[in-house]
């Protein structure tokens, strides 16, 4: 096993468990949690040290991910992006990654600053933003499902995966 394949095969691995695990909290316990938080006052702790922390880890997860999964692809990331020669079933799990990754940038990150503070914005943009944001993140978690199965799926290029 060469050792490059194989570190970039494991910090995939490790930064797509952490950025999966985030957007799963996010979507599953974060948003309700701030909900009921919110209704009894006690949503500052929770906007004010758990999530920017934990968005900060989420967005570098994502980076690291994608880096990472490009790094194992190496040569055949054109193939994979362009579905052909035997790696349409990574390529898709790399399509779903990418889409995922600009949304994390693109959409959930900037909103996210504007709802906790970290940018000026009035009431009216706060609720657009939570509602972007919300939408994207939902968005990227039912990507998630097809991503992995298709990255999965797309290991039997053991040559190309480091195994």
């Amino acid at each position: 096993m060469e050792l490059v394949p194989a570190l970039a095969r494991w910090i995939h691995l490790l930064a797509g468990i952490t950025w999966v695990g985030l957007l799963y909290y996010f979507n599953l316990v974060q948003m309700s949690a701030l909900k009921a938080a919110a209704a009894d006052g006690t949503a500052a702790g929770i906007s004010k040290h758990v999530a920017p922390r934990a968005l900060l880890w989420f967005r570098w997860s994502a980076v690291v991910t994608w880096l990472a999964g490009a790094a194992l692809l190496g040569a055949h990331m054109h193939d994979a992006f362009m579905l052909r020669n035997g790696y349409e079933a990574i390529g898709i799990g790399a399509w779903l990654g990418t889409i995922m990754l600009i949304n994390v940038w693109v959409l959930i990150w900037p909103n996210q600053k504007k709802i906790l503070g970290l940018v000026a914005a009035d009431d009216t943009a706060k609720n657009k933003a939570r509602r972007v944001a919300m939408l994207a993140s939902r968005t990227n978690m039912m990507l998630s499902i097809p991503m992995l199965f298709f990255m999965a799926n797309g290991l039997s290029h053991r040559a190309v995966l480091g195994f």
